[in-house]
Order: C-alpha cells, then sequence, then structure tokens
C-alpha cells in the first residue's frame, strides 16, 4: 500500500479532529473523500503528505512509519507526492514556467528544457509560458498547480478542492488531467464536496468514495 492507516488519530489544542482511520490506499487507485467544511478533509491530506503526523496509531507512507522518519526521510518522502492546494500560491514576479520548474529549481536539478514543454503543453498552457501568476485566469492557476505537483513525477497525487473556483467545463478539463495521471500509474487522491464532480469521474475510473463523518473516515454510499 502506498498510504496505510491503522487506527490513526489526529487533533489540534487537545481536541480530536480526526481518529479510528483505517484505510489503505493501493498504489495506482483514485479516491475521493468527501465531508462537509470543517470535517477534517485538508487535515487528512495534510497527514498523506506528512505535514501533520498522527498522535496516535499508525501510519505508513510508501512503506515507511511516518512517526519514526527523520526529517531528511520525510523530505525524501514528499518528493515523491506531489500536492495541489486549495489555494494554489506562486511568486508573483516569476514567470509561470519557471513557477511550474520550481520544484525542480529548490532540488538543484538542471532546467527541466523539453520535459517542461511537453508538460506545459500537456496542461494546455504552452501560449502562456512567460506569463506572470497575476496575469493567469482561475482555471489557468489550477492547471498551473497540477503542473506544478507533478513535475517532479510523484507517485502519489493529492488535490485539495482543485475544482472549487473554477466553472464547470475548467473543473472537467482538470479533473481530465487527473484521470489521465491516473491510467499513468499514479495514485490520486482528491478532496471535494462536489458530488457533481464525482460522478463524472465514476463514468470514467473505478474510483473509491470516502466520506469524513464523526471525525472518522468511511465508505461513501454507493449510489453516491
Amino acid at each position: 500500500m502506498v498510504i496505510a492507516f491503522q487506527q490513526a488519530a489526529c487533533g489540534y489544542g487537545g481536541t480530536m479532529l480526526l481518529s479510528q482511520i483505517d484505510l489503505d490506499v493501493a498504489p495506482g487507485s483514485f479516491h475521493f473523500l468527501t465531508g462537509p467544511s470543517g470535517s477534517g478533509k485538508t487535515s487528512f491530506l495534510k497527514l498523506c503528505y506528512m505535514e501533520l503526523r498522527p498522535s496516535h496509531g499508525s501510519l505508513r507512507i510508501l512503506g515507511e512509519d511516518v512517526r519514526a522518519m527523520s526529517r531528511d526521510r520525510v523530505a525524501a518522502t514528499r518528493r515523491r507526492i506531489g500536492v495541489i492546494h486549495q489555494n494554489c500560491q506562486f511568486l508573483d514576479h516569476l514567470p509561470l514556467d519557471a513557477n511550474i520548474a520550481l520544484p525542480l529549481t529548490i532540488e538543484g536539478d538542471s532546467a527541466p528544457g523539453a520535459d517542461l514543454d511537453d508538460l506545459l503543453s500537456w496542461v494546455g498552457l504552452g501560449h502562456r509560458r512567460g506569463a506572470l501568476p497575476p496575469e493567469l485566469s482561475g482555471g489557468e492557476r489550477q492547471r498551473a498547480a497540477l503542473a506544478r505537483a507533478v513535475i517532479g513525477q510523484p507517485e502519489i497525487i493529492l488535490a485539495d478542492e482543485p475544482t472549487g473556483n473554477i466553472d464547470w467545463d475548467m473543473a472537467r478539463r482538470l479533473l481530465h488531467l487527473l484521470i489521465e495521471l491516473n491510467r499513468m500509474g499514479r495514485t490520486v487522491l482528491i478532496a471535494t464536496h462536489d458530488l457533481a464532480l464525482i460522478r463524472a469521474a465514476k463514468s470514467e475510473v473505478a474510483a473509491r468514495v470516502l466520506r469524513i463523518r464523526g471525525g472518522q473516515v468511511q465508505p461513501a454510499a454507493a449510489d453516491l
């Protein structure tokens, strides 16, 4: 399993937000995580990319026990995980292509060259590579965030409400890009409240739907 929770729990300031999580995420699977605002979807994703660690129980990411990881091991493992945040942030003084390549630049990798060209073309932003972030539309920003998340070829892709601020046509386009990544073997986990998006995805991919209810992660109703 690429992600494995066993009786895991997480809380803030003495208040337990998530508890008794038992969940296995298989390589190459596609998951949606639903639940009302404040239910813990973002916290769950933070556990998955190790910004948070469980206060109780066990969590293994890519085969390693998170609670036993050193800082260096956490950093190395995070390079195998791509994250699309709900409010994607860019460096406004850098053009789009430099923003997307930033994860490689930070790691000291050489300029991605043709790989970056292919990635920009894949997300439909080849003609916008020199644009500054304030010049981008909401849909362009979300596609740029996806490109930045996957430029390091991660094995796991986590997305927090990736279609929350864009129109339906653009949401479908972003969903199709995520489905393409899944078909290439990537594990995809999307937190969303958009049931229409989930239904659209289930017509194209074998997606498992999870719901956070009462601080616990449970399989959603079969007719969702």
